[in-house]
């Protein structure tokens, strides 16, 4: 098919590239039903890639492989709850260094289409939104609740100034940066025809860019069915689909007239959540597809060109007969795997584009190889009891607290991890959550596991004992829900009483279990690490050391099943390499295997730190293959 196809002229954008238009004027604009790129005719051949789920490091050899397939523009979200993890505290630095992230783009001849929201979807937890939000119990995200709007707009007055002299057409506030940006278009928010709560938010979220100079062509971004109700005066309608419907493209001008044609998420493969099958979409219906669009005359966005990863905890959930979390892997099935090399997508896009491309593309990079750096022994380990004391402080309250609303971090609440909640009690009898446990609870009296509590398990019976007992509900935040109308339900931890005999529960001793770099230090310097025994039940930490004689690489990490005693190894868990955590692991699906980037390794010695919730191991297995779970191709 894609020999077949031919397209009526040949693209050459050698010059339109970022480092060569000096002195714009114009920038991205539309006329006749096309975009025009400083008054000359331009399609946007555009790849998704966010700077947040790829380590620093490897930002330029992904970009370098987007112009070898034959893009021209690169579009990126930007996350709210990361650059502004605590209420007015803001962090840009790092891997999250979004100026150098853009102003790379521009070195390597990439236009950019900015997404920042301030809801973002994303398959990220909370949809970008930051989990204080959640701290006001009349919350209304997404809307012009002003609660709401006051936040967006002192994020935005931190943002902005970042990202208004990076436009392509810099604004009289910003003619020192006379080269102009790579920026040329903003997006206005995502997909808000799909929840559409507040007639009046979208034409907010426009002003709030306008008025902080952003000056480049705006953008919506809805599927088909959310289209109309997405719209905002102004701003240049998409859309998003996987499947090219007939009609589907002309659709468009029902609601706008003689405006070019763009799909702003064309969806190269699926995400997958933990207990399903890892999701692939067809290579070869996926190119047929592209050259359909580009076609009919379309612009068109992969989404994603290179997915990366959800580390640490930010990967979100789907609220879709019942309640499903991510996996940490946000590999999707894209034209560049997980770790950046290449698939069959790559290179039968490639052809497709030098088809219509007037000049030749780039060489691809070198594929960097990855290592496989045998067994590591957990040769120590240390129980979450014997942790409590010495480096966690408890909140009390007579009332269990929702994760949002304890204490901690400047008043912001805790975000992710885990929330111990201790109490005591007389007797046993049947513990029911009336379904307040957000997500999963392991409960415990004493040290002595009982059962977990979750969405569909409400309620437990607890063992008759003389005197007074703790009992202890471990409660694992999950993900928080990023799409549909539930966001503002998101909130995790104990949501209300529990109940024992019909009895609420009350005198609670909060602890946070964030695991945040600086806790995971101090652990490492904790008394109490033992010896592994042959057989320990969690929840604690284990560590070992991974050994590297020579320059890292990339490697991915398989927790190995061994049989102890009818227990299979490494039920579920997080996964730290000096201290940085690469997300969470569960031997429920499909992921089976945690990238591990060689950039977050050294030479020597590497400590990696598992915290596992029940059944332990004793060996995690470096592998150079990465194993995601049995396939399922998307219908």
């Amino acid at each position: 098919l894609l020999i077949r196809l031919s397209f009526s002229s040949r693209f050459n954008w050698s010059e339109l590239v970022p480092l060569r238009l000096w002195g714009r004027t114009l920038g991205l604009q539309t006329a006749n039903s096309q975009f025009l790129l400083e008054g000359m005719p331009f399609r946007i051949f555009g790849g998704s890639m966010h700077y947040f789920r790829v380590p620093r490091e490897y930002w330029e050899d992904r970009m370098l492989k987007m112009k070898a397939c034959g893009l021209n523009t690169l579009t990126t979200y930007v996350p709210w709850n990361l650059h502004e993890p605590e209420r007015g505290k803001f962090d840009f630095s790092q891997n999250l260094d979004l100026e150098a992230f853009l102003s790379l783009a521009a070195k390597n001849g990439l236009w950019v289409i900015l997404r920042p929201g301030p809801y973002i979807c994303s398959e990220w937890d909370l949809g970008g939104l930051p989990s204080w939000l959640l701290q006001d119990p009349e919350m209304q995200l997404r809307t012009t609740y002003k609660g709401f709007t006051e936040a967006v707009d002192a994020y935005f007055d931190h943002l902005m100034p970042i990202v208004i002299p990076l436009q392509a057409t810099s604004p009289l506030c910003c003619q020192q940066y006379k080269k102009g940006g790579p920026i040329i278009a903003v997006q206005v928010e995502n997909e808000y025809g799909s929840y559409a709560k507040d007639p009046h938010y979208m034409t907010y979220v426009k002003m709030a860019l306008l008025s902080r100079g952003i000056v480049e062509l705006l953008m919506t971004s809805d599927n088909k069915n959310g289209l109309s109700l997405g719209l905002v005066r102004g701003a240049l309608a998409t859309v998003n689909f996987q499947k090219l419907e007939a009609g589907l493209l002309k659709y468009l001008d029902t609601v706008q007239k003689d405006q070019p044609k763009m799909v702003m998420e064309y969806w190269t493969g699926w995400f997958d959540n933990w207990g399903g099958p890892h999701y692939v979409f067809d290579a070869d219906e996926m190119v047929n597809t592209v050259a359909s669009i580009l076609k009919l005359g379309a612009s068109i966005n992969l989404y994603m060109f290179h997915g990366g990863t959800n580390f640490g905890f930010m990967s979100g959930a789907l609220e879709a007969d019942g309640y499903k979390s991510d996996v940490t892997s946000y590999d999707y099935d894209a034209v560049l795997t997980e770790a950046g090399d290449y698939t069959s997508k790559f290179f039968k896009l490639r052809q497709l584009f030098s088809t219509i491309i007037g000049q030749p593309l780039p060489l691809p990079p070198t594929i960097e190889s990855k290592a496989s750096y045998g067994a590591v022994l957990m040769h120590q380990y240390i129980s979450l009891w014997d942790v409590l004391p010495s480096l966690l402080q408890p909140i009390k309250s007579e009332f269990p607290v929702n994760m949002e609303n304890v204490h901690l971090n400047g008043s912001s609440g805790q975000a992710h991890g885990y929330v111990l909640y201790e109490t005591v009690i007389f007797g046993g009898g049947i513990l029911h959550s009336r379904d307040h446990v957000r997500d999963r609870a392991q409960v415990f009296v004493n040290t002595m596991y009982v059962g977990k509590l979750d969405y569909n398990t409400v309620e437990l019976s607890l063992p008759e004992g003389q005197g007074f007992r703790q009992l202890r509900l471990l409660v694992e935040n999950r993900g928080r829900v990023n799409y549909g109308l539930a966001l503002n339900d998101q909130r995790k931890g104990l949501i209300g009483d529990v109940f024992l005999n019909k009895t609420p529960l009350r005198n609670f001793k909060i602890y946070s279990l964030e695991m945040k770099p600086s806790f995971m230090a101090s652990l490492r310097h904790a008394g109490g690490w033992s010896s592994v025994p042959d057989y320990f039940v969690g929840p604690a930490f284990f560590r070992g050391r991974l050994w590297i004689e020579h320059q890292p690489q990339d490697t991915f990490l398989k927790l190995q099943a061994i049989m102890l005693c009818s227990l299979q190894g490494w039920d579920k868990g997080v996964v730290f390499i000096n201290d940085q955590n690469l997300g969470r692991y569960w031997k429920i699906g499909p992921q089976e295997t945690l990238y591990l980037p060689g950039p977050w390794l050294r030479k020597g010695s590497n400590e990696v730190v598992v915290f596992e919730e029940h059944a332990a191991g004793r060996i995690i297995q470096s592998v150079d293959i990465p194993y995601l779970g049995r396939t399922q191709y998307v219908d």
